[in-house]
Formats: C-alpha cells, structure tokens, sequence
C-alpha cells in the first residue's frame, strides 16, 4: 500500500485509531445487513429519509444528538484516563490536542444543539397550536445539512486526522504554518456546513412562531419554551453569519493561500478571536435560553403552578440576548486590550447575572407553595438551580479582568465553563426527554431507572468538575496533556477521572433506560400523564401525523389547563372536523445532504475541481427546489374522524 494512502486512512499504528476505523466499518455493515434482513429500506426511505414532518425531524435531531454524546463522552473518558496519573503516555500530546478540540466541538454543536433544536422542532408548532413549521422543506434541509456536517466533522478522527487547535481555533495555530495537516480543513468545512442548516432553523423558527400561532394566542400568552425559543432564533440570525464569514475567511486562509489571519501575510490573528467570540458567546445563551424554557414548563408543570412573573422572565431573556452580544471580549482579558476596554466588558459582563439571577428567583416562587411532584424530569430541574449558581457565581469572578489575568489559563475556567453548560443545558434537555417523551413516543421512560441515571449523572458530573475549580486555583493549567509528580496535583486529577467513570454510568443509565421502557412500558397511557399546562398536551400520545383535528383557541396564559380547568372543547364533534393540507415527503433534503457532505470532503483534502463538480449538484438540487410545483396531500374528514375516536376513547 502507498505510503499517501496509509496517511489517507491513518494506518500508522496507533491501537485507537485503528479500532475506531473498524468499529466504524462493522457497524455500518451492520446496519445495512439489518436493514436489508428485516426489509426496511422502503419503510427508511419513505417514514424518515424524505420526511419533512417536524415531529419526526425533531427525533431524528434528538437521535443523532445522543450518538454525539456518546462520541464526545468517549473522547472526554479518553483525556480523563490520560490525567488520571502523572506523566502518563496512554496518549502522546498530539493526539490529547486532537480529541479535547473535537471533544469541545462535538459537545457544543454536534451534541447540546441538536437536543435543544430536535426538543423545539417537535414541541413549538404543538405549543403555538400550528400543524407544522412555516417552511417544512427547509426544516429537511436544516437537520440534514446539520447531520452531513457532524458526520463529515467525525469522520476526520479516522480518515486524514482530526483538527488539533482547540475548539476555539485560534490562529496563528490554526494557519497552515503550525497545523499543515488537513484537521483544521474539517473543522473549518464541516461546522460550515452545520452552521448554515442551524441559520435556516433560526430563520424558520422566527416566522413560525410570529405567524403560525393559533387563534387567540398573542405574544404574552405564548409558553415560556416557545419565548425562549424565539429569542434563541433570533441570536441565530444575528450571530451565525458571523461565524459563516469567519469559517469562510479560514478556508480561503488554509486552502486557497489568502492571509486573512496570518501575521507573516499581513493579516491579523485577533480578527479570528473577535469574529469567534462575537458568535462563540451569544452560542453560550443559544443553548442555555431554550434550556431556561424547558426547566419553566418543568417546573410549572410539577408544582403544579402557573409560573410565577411571567412578563418579568420574558424581559430577563430579551436583556441575555442584548447583553449577550456586548461580553464578547471577557474571552480575551489576557490579550494586552487595556484596563479601559477590560473594565467596560468586566462590567458588561456581571450586567448579564442580574436577568439570569430574576429568572433563578422566578423559578423558586414558582415552586413555593406548590404541590411538586418529585419525577425525574423535576429533579433534573432542581438540581440544576444549586449547581448552574456554581457557574453562575465563578462566571461573576472570571469577568473581573484583574483576576481574570489569574484564572483564564487554568482548569478553574474549564471547571466554570461545565458548571455552567452542563446544568444549564444538558440536565435541561434530559428533563425535557423525561417530559415529553410520552408525547414523542406514546409511553413513558421508567422512573425507577430515571433516577438511577439522574443520582449517577450528578454525583459523576460533581466529582468530575469540582477538583478542577481547586486544581486551577493550584496553578494547574488547561490544555495539558500531561503533569509532573511533584505538582501535587495527582489526587485531585485521580477523584475528577473517577468521577467522569461516575459520569459515563449515569449516560449508560439512561441509554438502557430508553432500550427497557421501548421494550416493556405500558402503552396505555392517556394524552396527558403530568397534568400538563400547555397545548402540545392537547393532542394524542403520540401525536398524529396532522397534530389538532381542530385548531385550538386559546384565551389565557396555560391554555390547555384552562381547557381541562373549564371543560372547553375538550370533546371534538364530526361537524367541525375539516380536510386538512399537509406537504408531501421529499427527497430532496436529503440529496442536499449527500451533496454538501461530498463537496465539503473533497474541499477538506483540497480537492479543488472535485469540490467544484460536487457543488454543481448542490446548484442543480436548488435549481430543482425552484421547479417544485408540489401542492401536498390532504387528510381526509373520515380519516381524521377515525383517528381520533381511536384515541379519545369515543365509538
């Protein structure tokens, strides 16, 4: 074999890489063999790869965001076994830079994206009362553009090399000059990709919500999740193309020979850090704010209470969201901007804990006096109140600039940084499974294993996170591979990889728990097992394929409990029901996917013409999109009437 195909395919040696290549291969054989074994290629096609229902888009997004878990959770365990003891050798520094840069990567928006974004899409059209997104083809379009990125993003651990700048990329490190290899062309092509599906969904999202609300719903009785979302869509809008320009100027740097960043060429390295950040932290409260809206309808829901200050939380997000964009250089203190800029964005930045302390008070109002149901999906959002203030309260020392000079290169920032996006976005979504589950799937995730993986995730999380706070404060500094024994950092190292041993059993709790109730839970459940507050509860478990047989009216804040409360129109009579319109399936999302996926390949390996001729299929698929004359399907009256008899009990 040629010695350009063995850098190709990464056959140097190394046990991990070459373990990872074959794992990979033996599961996709396995997946066509059992595809083909239970004969379910016309059924794959027809109910998932062409689907433009965002009910099904939304769990194919939670879908794909769980193997990223479990990708990024792997390479997490990998760096915590190479710290566990001093001076250890079971990676070598290149490849400990490799798998905490994709590590990062994977966890922001290959993981806690796709959670938050697969939750909105399968819940918002539901809360507002519409039967679908504003433009359901580009839904399509957005996830699988999203998911040729991941994959195309993941495939660099085992075909060419992973990128190894870190996941924020700085240059020079990231020019060709100190990484000639082909890693930081993935990261520069593939969280392109990604990052323009996401922009479509912002855009999506922002008109759906502003015109596909039901009757009767004006803005200020909208739930809190389909506010948050909304905020969350237009940060999307206002920061993604940002980070487009950057990742675009990168690729010119790297493939095409310009030297946006490249001091030697005139350019300038801390163009990439601004134009980062200026996307990087409004991309703190794009994953936290929808998480906000989840942990409101959990903790309404189990307190049994309307939340309390509604219109003051709806103030408290649209302030983040305006802060959000003015704290972008707290990320560099250290880089020589002057005390007069530092003090300016210190202040900035401690500005942005008093809309998140009101929203922490509202939360506990809310719970005060109430009758609360201790489920799962309600202790993921108690816990996440004490250990969010953690970060919270380190965020607070991290903006002082002074002090920042102490802390910004050590673990107590990576410790400040999972305090903050763990509880504050990862509890979040695994509330939100526990809740809506039953909406999703038509039966409930078991409780008894619930718990189980919520006491192991947190005591995990803890033991992981919290040596990192004090090791950083002993001088231990971040993106090290390795440590010396007389730095007396070795037991605290030790107790932070047993807790992420600690950690990893609480996913795998969770991930058994999903596989024993898909087996053995009761699917005899009603439409509405929490004694739920809003809309999306006021359809069937799981949801038909049209969503409302009639479009709810909504009067008052928590529309469907004041529907329950007062006994309106909770029974359907056959003379209101009407045909309703729906979009046909495409194929054509999908195409798009295989397209960008292949262009995006042949521009990491600089490719240039292949990349060329592959674009001119993405051409020809929005050429394609211009001549599409499809007017949908309608479900007919019968059908609807069926249906719903069926799950309402009714002969």
């Amino acid at each position: 074999m040629s010695t350009k195909l063995k850098e190709f395919f990464m056959l140097d040696g190394d046990p991990l890489i070459i373990g990872s290549q074959i794992a990979i291969l033996l599961t996709m054989i396995g997946i066509v063999v059992g595809v083909t074994v239970f004969k379910k290629w016309k059924w794959l096609w027809r109910e998932w790869l062409t689907t433009v229902d965002h009910k099904k888009i939304g769990i194919m997004y939670i879908l794909a965001a769980v193997l990223m878990f479990f990708r990024g959770g792997m390479d997490g365990l990998l760096m915590k076994a190479q710290t566990a003891r001093p001076e250890m050798d079971f990676l070598n520094a290149q490849h400990y830079n490799e798998i905490f840069t994709t590590h990062g990567v994977i966890m922001i928006l290959f993981m806690a994206m796709p959670f938050l974004i697969g939750l909105m899409n399968f819940v918002i059209p539901l809360q507002i009362g519409a039967r679908d997104v504003a433009f359901p083809q580009l839904n399509a379009v957005s996830f699988w553009l999203f998911f040729s990125g991941a994959m195309l993003f993941n495939i660099s651990f085992v075909v060419g090399g992973s990128p190894d700048a870190g996941w924020t990329s700085y240059f020079p490190l990231a020019g060709k000059e100190f990484s000639p290899g082909i890693g930081n062309n993935y990261y520069a092509v593939a969280i392109q990709i990604a990052g323009i599906g996401t922009l479509m969904t912002g855009i999506n999202f922002i008109v759906t919500i502003l015109k596909m609300r039901t009757k009767g719903m004006t803005l200020l009785k909208m739930p809190m999740f389909t506010w948050t979302s909304f905020i969350t869509s237009v940060i999307i809008v206002a920061s993604f193309p940002i980070f487009t320009v950057a990742l675009a100027l990168m690729t010119f740097d790297r493939i095409f020979g310009t030297h946006f960043f490249t001091l030697s060429g005139g350019g300038m390295d801390m163009l990439w850090a601004n134009l980062f950040w200026l996307w990087g932290h409004p991309e703190v409260y794009i994953v936290v704010l929808p998480a906000f809206g989840i942990f409101s309808e959990v903790i309404s829901t189990f307190s049994r209470k309307m939340l309390y200050g509604y219109k003051s939380m709806i103030g408290s997000i649209i302030g983040i969201a305006f802060l959000s964009m003015l704290v972008w250089v707290h990320h560099f203190f250290t880089m020589g901007a002057g005390p007069a800029v530092n003090s300016v964005f210190s202040i900035t930045t401690m500005m942005i804990a008093i809309p998140t302390g009101v929203k922490m008070f509202n939360w506990l109002f809310t719970m005060r006096k109430g009758k609360i149901r201790f489920t799962t999906a309600m202790l993921w959002a108690l816990a996440f109140v004490p250990t969010f203030v953690i970060g919270g309260v380190t965020g607070v020392m991290l903006a002082m600039g002074a002090a920042d000079y102490q802390y910004h290169n050590t673990l107590f920032l990576v410790a400040h940084f999972h305090y903050v996006l763990i509880p504050g976005v990862v509890y979040a979504v695994f509330a939100g499974l526990y809740y809506w589950w039953p909406k999703m799937f038509g039966f409930l995730l078991n409780e008894k294993l619930g718990k189980i993986h919520f006491w192991l995730f947190n005591i995990g999380f803890n033991l992981t996170f919290m040596p990192m706070f004090f090791l950083g404060l002993d001088g231990a500094v971040r993106r090290s591979y390795t440590y010396s024994a007389e730095s007396g950092f070795a037991p605290l190292f030790m107790v932070s990889a047993i807790g992420a041993v600690i950690l990893a059993l609480g996913f795998a709790a969770f991930c058994y728990n999903i596989y024993w109730s898909t087996r053995y839970a009761d699917r005899n459940i009603s439409n509405d097992p929490w004694g739920a507050r809003t809309l999306e509860w006021y359809t069937a478990s799981p949801v038909q394929h049209y969503n409302f047989a009639k479009v709810p009216e909504v009067t008052t804040l928590d529309a469907f409990w004041n529907i329950k409360k007062n006994n309106l129109g909770l029974e359907l009579k056959d003379e209101e029901v009407e045909e309703i319109h729906l979009p046909n399936s495409s194929g054509l999302p999908f195409y798009m996917c295989v397209v960008f996926g292949l262009a995006g390949f042949f521009l990491v390996f600089e490719w240039k013409i292949a990349a060329a001729i592959a674009a001119i299929g993405i051409l020809v698929g929005l050429i394609i999109r211009s001549f599409d004359y499809d007017e949908g399907f309608h479900v007919g009256v019968d059908e609807i009437i069926k249906t719903e008899r069926a799950w309402r009990g009714e002969k």
